[in-house]
């Protein structure tokens, strides 16, 4: 599966999977954002069963407010449409999968 690029349009579809969701709040500009962008990248195509989302912060600022992000990247794995975990900075594959 690939990355789903989530704005305001699209959010409440996304978010109402029944499959677990890794969000990547990003910006363009952002070093450790292009770092781990490739990792998202990874776990999209490797995990059929995770819906990975990118949320441009520069673009969708009303979407990072609700989530309460302050840096970039911040991760927020979404289960039920709750957060369950999150982090923030670049990190390994394996550390972002253990968010799960």
């Amino acid at each position: 599966m690939s990355i789903i690029h989530i704005t305001k349009d699209n959010f409440n579809e996304i978010i109402s999977s029944e499959k677990p969701i890794l969000l990547d709040f990003y910006a363009d500009w952002c070093g450790p954002c292009q770092m781990i962008a490739p990792i998202m990248q990874e776990i999209a195509e490797e995990n059929e069963d995770i819906i990975v989302g990118k949320i441009n912060v520069d673009e969708e600022g009303l979407l990072a407010q609700k989530f309460g992000v302050s840096s970039i990247p911040m991760l927020a794995v979404v289960k039920n449409k709750t957060i369950t975990n999150q982090a923030v900075g670049y990190m390994p594959k394996e550390k972002i999968l253990e968010l799960f």
